[in-house]
């Protein structure tokens, strides 16, 4: 079967599930991780003739796309920051809206000597180590309350050659940190149960519950407690930076100015949604 050919049955066999540009990106991205071929290549070598044991790779992966099964989660691999990252599904998939909130922090200390930096929650790890890329005198350390999650975070921090400081603990068990901190970062659940109608099947059947969503009725308790940690163990002028529920934008600012910080800003993202918030130790 030839390239050309295996690309028509998946825009047949998807077409009532995505769109032809989802489609196609799927596919490339599937011949470059199986055959180290990229779009290019396929306009180049379209009657390039695929082997039976890779055509078995294309119909594995086709048939777990119709069950809208992640296509990260497929090829175990994403990009993040211009990384890879190992990913699966103890571990919530990336998001570019996080790169965004990256970059801030980025911008806001790229010349800061030293920091000390806590990431909480930290999934795939993706945070920590996009800072650690970038901040070479940074002493990082990452918590996690999923034991399942810190495999994966460890094997991409070997991956991308950094260290970071990985803690198993469950943020509402403990009272305090066990040190003080220049930032603390968090990219905590925020999506309220009442907004899963909104959201599509590959992520409501696949990605892990237990890092996405709240109750409706208590929708900011990871930014309470996270806000209430943080100002125990933040040195003075520490800042906290949260990615945000755009709806609860209004709520998290009055959270945070009375839990005690002050000069807090939210930010939008590039879809001109308030996705992350800024706060300083008071």
């Amino acid at each position: 079967m030839t390239l050309i050919e295996l690309k028509k049955i998946f825009l047949h066999d998807l077409k009532e599930i995505f769109p032809g540009v989802e489609i196609e990106s799927f596919f490339f991205l599937l011949t470059e991780h199986h055959l180290n071929k990229r779009r290019l290549d396929f306009a180049l070598q379209p009657d390039f003739e695929v082997d039976p044991h890779n055509i078995v790779l294309f119909e594995a992966a086709l048939a777990q796309l119709k069950k809208e099964y992640p296509i990260q989660y497929i090829l175990g691999i994403t990009e993040f920051f211009g990384l890879t990252f190992e990913v699966n599904q103890h571990v919530l998939i990336p998001r570019p809206e996080t790169e965004e909130l990256v970059t801030w922090v980025l911008n806001s200390h790229k010349n800061k000597k030293h920091l000390d930096i806590l990431d909480i929650g930290t999934g795939s790890g993706c945070i920590p180590i996009a800072l650690a890329k970038n901040l070479d005198k940074a002493i990082i350390d990452a918590i996690d309350l999923s034991e399942a999650a810190l495999l994966v975070a460890r094997k991409n921090a070997a991956l991308n050659e950094v260290h970071i400081n990985f803690i198993q603990n469950d943020i509402f068990e403990i009272e305090a940190l066990d040190k003080t901190y220049d930032l603390i970062i968090s990219n905590p659940p925020y999506v309220r149960e009442s907004e899963k109608l909104n959201m599509r099947d590959n992520v409501l059947r696949y990605e892990p519950d237990i890092a996405l969503y709240v109750k409706d009725q208590n929708p900011l308790i990871f930014y309470k407690r996270i806000a209430e940690l943080a100002h125990l163990s933040l040195k003075e002028g520490g800042e906290l930076f949260f990615e945000i529920n755009q709806y609860l934008g209004k709520d998290l600012l009055d959270l945070l100015s009375n839990c005690g910080f002050k000069e807090i800003e939210i930010k939008k993202d590039f879809y001109d949604a308030d996705r992350m918030i800024r706060a300083v130790k008071n």
